[in-house]
């Protein structure tokens, strides 16, 4: 399948993008999200002697479970870089495709 890169302006966690693509006489109809998850591990599951390596891997372990956990509506299309000392981390799903 080609893709097409549509550039979105910032959307808030709770809102939905819709996108409506015509070839032919066929109409697909695309709703993307814009979901923040938990970045952060500084929480009761934090050791204090927890070095990088751990705290990455509960970042990516409470990432993953968020992930398998989501609405299974929509699939995960990009996951985003956070900056520095995020809080969060943001992922991009498009709902599952249907024919209009």
């Amino acid at each position: 399948m080609k893709e097409l890169a549509i550039p979105l302006p910032y959307i808030r966690d709770d809102q939905i993008a819709e996108v409506e693509l015509s070839i032919g006489r066929s109409k697909l109809h695309y709703s993307f999200r814009i979901e923040s998850f938990p970045w952060d591990v500084e929480d009761a599951f934090t050791h204090p002697d927890d070095d990088e390596i751990t705290r990455s891997l509960k970042r990516i372990t409470r990432l993953k479970n968020a992930i398998q956990e989501y609405d299974p509506e929509w699939e995960l299309i990009q996951i985003f870089n956070p900056s520095e000392n995020s809080k969060f981390i943001q992922v991009l799903y498009r709902k599952k495709l249907k024919l209009i």
